[in-house]
């Protein structure tokens, strides 16, 4: 760092982003990225803006929130779009948590919870899964602090139902409970009504995985308006015009082509729960993931090995070298070409594994 670098920023471990190769020869399976391209109407609505970005974009995103909140049943001032999901929730940090109002978040769970926190200089606790990396809602109860859990939780793919994130929100009503949905389309079921029935509920979305919008950076939250009023604050602070003219429009194709999305989101279950069949009657240890992507370990190979064995063989997966799962690898699901390549490599990499083989027979 320079001379310069503030040392309040000295100490951030910033966060780490999935390898992107500049070449094409990768299968790419480790950025949890849509494997399906946007609908010609995505695509569509957003070059006809191509010829309009001389001007500033709509700061209040009105046509968009208006699509989306009739889409979810809402009231535009009860949303907030930004600039993907991680911007919604650092606006969150910023404006819920300070030295007297800490953050908690499981110690496994999306790697932008603590940086947001030191960034912020908000103390927070990162609460342990249980042994088969679950969350223990006892834990998170009466907890005196924020919270902030990603459902389904990344990178296991574990999933907690809506009664369940309820019992979060109400013993904690003195304190925002923020439930980051990025994967919820995959297979598991939506607080958002929840946030009908308690104030102190925020929910983070993203168009990054089910809306196929990744390279877009589309993200929003939903709330009561109190606190999108909050974070609305903190957003005319920062970055007023924070959703480029292109992403908008966009994002309000995508909601009105919602047929292509969900026959996409419905290949993708099918083919990781086909793949998940796969790799458990190869010996693979799997979670019951309902997000795009499968959690899986191999008791013949640690999970560094495979994940550079794979690489080699040009299969992008993506590895963690935190102690608690270092035998595990996070695999986004692509089409089935794609995850038949990978099986079939995964395959000839366990046939010369000399455990495994004498194991197998």
């Amino acid at each position: 760092m320079s001379r310069f670098f503030s040392n309040r920023f000295s100490a951030l471990k910033p966060y780490t982003p999935g390898e992107q190769p500049k070449d094409t020869v990768y299968i790419k399976l480790n950025t949890n990225e849509s494997p399906f391209p946007p609908s010609e109407a995505v695509q569509k609505a957003a070059a006809s803006e191509a010829g309009r970005l001389q001007l500033y974009s709509d700061p209040e995103c009105r046509d968009l929130n208006r699509t989306a909140a009739d889409f979810f049943g809402l009231e535009p001032e009860q949303l907030l779009m930004t600039n993907g999901s991680d911007e919604i929730l650092n606006f969150a940090f910023m404006a819920f948590g300070d030295e007297a109002h800490p953050f908690a978040f499981p110690s496994i769970s999306y790697g932008f919870y603590p940086v947001f926190a030191a960034l912020n200089r908000i103390p927070y606790k990162e609460i342990p899964l249980t042994e088969d990396f679950k969350i223990d809602l006892e834990d998170y109860k009466n907890l005196n602090s924020n919270i902030v859990i990603a459902n389904p939780n990344a990178p296991t793919g574990l999933y907690l139902a809506p009664d369940e994130v309820e019992y979060l929100v109400k013993s904690n009503p003195d304190h925002v409970v923020i439930i980051d949905e990025a994967y919820i389309d995959f297979g598991g079921e939506s607080a958002l009504p929840l946030v009908q029935k308690y104030d102190n509920l925020l929910v983070t979305r993203t168009f990054s995985k089910s809306y196929s919008l990744a390279g877009a950076r589309l993200g929003f939250g939903i709330a009561s308006p109190a606190l999108i009023a909050d974070m609305n604050t903190i957003k005319y602070s920062t970055n007023p015009y924070n959703v480029n003219r292109m992403t908008m429009a966009a994002g309000k194709a995508a909601l009105e082509d919602a047929g292509y999305y969900r026959a996409c989101c419905d290949k993708i279950i099918n083919t990781r729960e086909r793949t998940k069949k796969a790799l458990t009657a190869l010996g693979f240890t799997v979670t019951d993931s309902k997000a795009n992507f499968l959690f899986a370990a191999h008791d013949a190979i640690g999970g560094k090995e495979l994940y550079l064995a794979l690489k080699e063989k040009r299969i992008l997966i993506r590895h963690f070298d935190l102690k608690r799962i270092e035998n595990y690898n996070r695999i986004t699901i692509g089409t089935d070409e794609q995850m038949d390549t990978l099986l079939t490599e995964i395959q000839n990499i366990l046939k010369g594994n000399k455990y495994y083989e004498n194991r197998k027979n």
